[in-house]
């Protein structure tokens, strides 16, 4: 189990990447159309109708640089194309120096369009890795800070001048330098989340595939021994029509009885497979609570390896028998993410149990273990979490693989809540805290039907 975990980690990994990975072309080139659109209509309103001097050819000739790159983009390229990494690093760091040189012509840090410059670094922040989002960064904070010291005078009334005291200017500076900072690293942190959690979900769908295709594997059995048994049957009575006339033939008699005994081997074996996977169909449609609960721990119950764990099934009214529920591989394989958890972390042993009531169903694993820190209890069920509690670090994480529990369960109805309880505390003990798991369903939800 763990190797198809680490395994379907992996895979998920580079569906993440894909996922987070090269922008397409028309994105960038639909936002620099935009940008040219208004970056155009400001310009043309500021000179002509507030009547504010403005160098209009120069500033035209940088929105036409914008405008002309996009063009040849177009032209040169398919719009639905991937960018790399670095050609988008590039395309970006383009908008970032255009725009730096129509705020240069236009007031510098003065004008109030230069907020404009925390677009790009957003957006690069988004679809870039790390080292290469900095690099914008760094870019627009260059060009932040040339633009505080160098820059054509802010576009006014002819005859009237405006001055900005220098403190306005530094504070304008500061300001946009620390937005640049801020807003690049909530947009990355928000864009990884999104991706881990991306991830972690195209983790779960690929262990549970992989647990129905082997959960499939009995009804193929049935299948192919239905499939054979005819021709079989046909070779068999052949086989003694031909010992029946060899009789008496010495060695092509013994070959014929020998070809009759081996077919009809091959017809038991057969039979066995066939009633395995009828077996099976019936197994994998309904199973008995305390043999769900032993095939989820199957793989941790040997006590010389581990601690030891315990179970325990009761629920209902008196003398009413144990429920049986439904075979689902999102139960089994959500349950055991969970007991391995709690395996990982007991000291010396795990209690598995089951209740039952008129309502719902519930599966209680609780083990002896140091239990959930405190700020593990506020973010469990995220994906790429840190180790369970203080001085538990040497054991690993939890996250993707509890997670994963959690996100099978839930997709059969169930919840999952998560807590620190004392081991003997239902006997009203006070015992030392131990993790404690509680899943819940609705009895519909996983009762089996009755035949």
């Amino acid at each position: 189990m763990a190797l198809n975990l680490k395994k379907a980690i992996a895979e998920a990994d580079i569906a993440a990447q894909a996922v987070r990975g090269p922008i397409r072309l028309r994105t960038l080139t639909t936002l620099r159309w935009l940008a040219v659109a208004g970056q155009l209509s400001a310009i043309l309103i500021v000179h002509f109708a507030l009547a504010f001097p403005v160098p209009l050819g120069l500033c035209l000739g940088v929105i036409a640089a914008s405008a002309w790159l996009n063009i040849f983009i177009s032209l040169r390229f398919s719009p639905r194309r991937y960018l790399a990494d670095r050609e988008a690093t590039a395309y970006i760091a383009f908008d970032i120096a255009q725009l730096c040189a129509l705020l240069f012509l236009t007031g510098g840090l003065q004008n109030p369009f230069s907020v404009l410059i925390l677009a790009p670094v957003t957006i690069a922040a988004s679809v870039l890795p790390v080292r290469l989002a900095v690099l914008i960064g760094s870019l627009a904070f260059a060009g932040i800070s040339l633009l505080a010291g160098y820059h054509l005078p802010l576009p006014w009334r002819e005859g009237e001048a405006v001055a900005f005291p220098p403190v306005l200017n530094i504070g304008v500076w500061v300001a946009l330098s620390f937005a640049v900072a801020f807003f690049g690293a909530y947009a990355h942190r928000i864009a990884a989340e999104a991706a881990q959690l991306k991830s972690a979900l195209a983790a779960s769908q690929l262990v549970l595939a992989r647990e129905e295709r082997l959960a499939a594997l009995g009804g193929l059995a049935a299948a192919a021994a239905h499939e054979l048994g005819t021709p079989l049957a046909t070779i068999q009575l052949t086989a003694k029509e031909m010992a029946g006339e060899l009789k008496g033939q010495g060695l092509l008699e013994d070959d014929a009885k020998l070809l009759v005994s081996q077919a009809q081997r091959c017809r038991d074996i057969l039979g066995r497979l066939s009633d395995r996977g009828e077996a099976g169909d019936i197994m994998m449609d309904r199973i008995a609570v305390d043999l769900l609960l032993k095939e989820a721990a199957g793989p941790f119950l040997d006590a010389r390896h581990g601690p030891a764990v315990i179970f325990d099934v009761k629920g209902g009214a008196e003398g009413e028998a144990p429920p049986v529920l439904q075979r689902r591989p999102e139960i089994i394989y959500g349950l055991r993410n969970l007991i391995e958890n709690a395996v990982g972390y007991a000291r010396s042993k795990v209690l598995v149990s089951a209740h039952w009531s008129k309502s719902d169903f519930m599966v209680e694993i609780h083990d002896d273990g140091p239990g959930f820190s405190l700020d593990m209890l506020a973010r469990l069920g995220e994906p790429y979490l840190g180790g369970r509690s203080r001085g538990s670090a040497k054991k690993g994480g939890l996250g993707l693989g509890f997670f994963i529990a959690k996100t099978l369960l839930e997709r059969t109805g169930a919840s999952v809540a998560f807590d620190n309880k004392a081991w003997d505390e239902a006997a009203g003990g006070a015992g030392a805290p131990g993790a404690w798991v509680a899943v819940t369903w609705p009895r519909a939800a996983i009762f089996a039907r009755e035949a």
